[in-house]
């Protein structure tokens, strides 16, 4: 096995003890980079002696402290700042622009060891008109964005974990289309100094990389707890939750829905069906206008005074966002609050929710990243969720199923998720990404 394709768990362990390199660790990920980024395009910048003069700095620090993600490979995406990295925010308006300090999620893994390869690729300023990146299974087909370049990188075995942002469903869809593990966190769990914002009401850092393990090791080095050592857990109380977006959901996610539900069942878990309450079929549109609103603000440099060089997309994202009234977005945040608590209430008869992540399996072309309706609901509810790539479509690229915890309980959601992988997961591991 090549040592670009261990986990960070793996990795972090064989380094800090020397039974490999920093440098061998890289170089492998170098290697693999040079072969298949022609043809899956993940980076946006990419500098190779960067990663290998960190390498090597890592190695030689011998008798130091050796942090929890001790050299392990980490992608950023190119929404997020780097001190010595371009942060370019896939806009011409960008191009060549140099941030003077990390982001705080980069600084506090840099901190603990790893090793920044490179900004991976973004749609425009996170939104919607996406970057060249192709779906590693299959160039003709969309990685899902914006956080794309991460998820075809991780996906591929570029790197062993990437950032990605979600304001939507930008972590939870690539990594469904992608075949990875994608963890978008509690609403305001990772500090997001040095990210470009979207909508501030629920921009959120999140993590791709291909176990839970991995995220599980990234989330206590961000938020500065201690690993907890495995736990055996109660049998989950599991709900299946298929919302007002059930109609959207193709076959390949009718099935993987089912398939989990039935094998949840068989091992035990207390399955029943979550019904929200009708006014959650409200969130959509309310959760379309916060975004329009507090996007166009957030733009308002660039409209101003480089309006000429925005995209089609985004130039009338901005303006339907300034069309929009103060009364409109403050009626659509109290409406979204008022469904924080009372989801709080269906958390009293489940301890997570299973439901759609994605309509199917990554659409043809890369004009469009995809539907991210089924995941742009939880990310305005604010709660833990991620996804796990637990069936295939008809094409056989990757369709995951998405998990949904209580808000604030992150800890609890991914030791739950490692439950059900074990009990969904071992009929599906054709979907993970082949070794390469």
């Amino acid at each position: 096995m090549q040592l670009n394709q261990l986990s960070a768990v793996e990795i972090a362990r064989l380094t800090r003890s020397g039974e490999i390199s920093v440098e061998q660790v890289v170089a492998d990920c170098l290697a693999h980079i040079a072969a298949r980024e022609p043809v899956v395009k993940a980076w946006a910048v990419f500098y190779a002696e960067s990663a290998l003069r960190q390498a090597r700095n890592l190695d030689r620090n011998n008798k130091g402290v050796k942090g929890p993600l001790h050299g392990v490979p980490v992608g950023v995406k190119d929404v997020i700042d780097t001190f010595d990295m371009r942060t370019e925010m896939g806009s011409p308006i960008y191009a060549g622009h140099q941030p003077r300090a990390d982001a705080a999620c980069v600084a506090l893994v840099r901190a603990a060891g790893a090793v920044i390869l490179g900004k991976t690729v973004t749609a425009e300023f996170a939104g919607v008109f996406p970057g060249a990146t192709t779906n590693p299974h299959n160039p003709l087909h969309t990685p899902g964005g914006s956080s794309s370049g991460s998820a075809a990188a991780v996906a591929d075995h570029m790197t062993t974990v990437a950032f990605g942002t979600q304001t939507g469903g930008s972590v939870l869809r690539p990594a469904s289309f992608c075949g990875i593990v994608g963890f978008k966190p509690t609403f305001g769990r990772y500090n997001p100094v040095g990210v470009k914002p979207a909508a501030v009401s629920f921009d959120t850092i999140g993590l791709l990389a291909r176990n839970l393990d991995d995220i599980e090791l990234f989330d206590c080095v961000l938020v500065g707890r201690p690993v907890p050592a495995p736990v055996a857990i109660p049998i989950p109380r599991v709900g299946i939750c298929r919302t007002h977006l059930w109609p959207l959901a193709k076959a390949e996610t009718i099935e993987a829905i089912d398939l989990a539900a039935s094998r949840l069942t068989a091992a035990g878990a207390r399955v029943i069906e979550v019904d929200l309450p009708a006014v959650f079929a409200d969130l959509t549109a309310a959760r379309a206008l916060i975004n329009g609103y507090e996007r166009a603000r957030a733009m308002a440099h660039e409209w101003h005074r480089h309006r000429d060089m925005l995209s089609t997309p985004m130039l009338r994202a901005v303006e339907l966002g300034f069309g929009m009234s103060h009364e409109q977005y403050t009626g659509a945040l109290t409406l979204a609050e008022r469904c924080r608590g009372l989801l709080d209430t269906v958390f009293e008869r489940v301890d997570v929710l299973l439901t759609p992540c994605v309509p199917g399996e990554a659409p043809a072309g890369l004009a469009s990243a995809g539907d991210p309706r089924f995941q742009e609901l939880w990310t305005l509810l604010h709660t833990p969720s991620l996804t796990l790539p637990s069936h295939a479509g008809p094409q056989q690229l990757p369709v995951g199923v998405q998990l949904i915890g209580r808000r604030t309980e992150d800890q609890r959601l991914l030791q739950i998720a490692r439950w059900i992988w074990a009990q969904i997961g071992s009929a599906t591991q054709d979907v993970m990404p082949a070794s390469r």
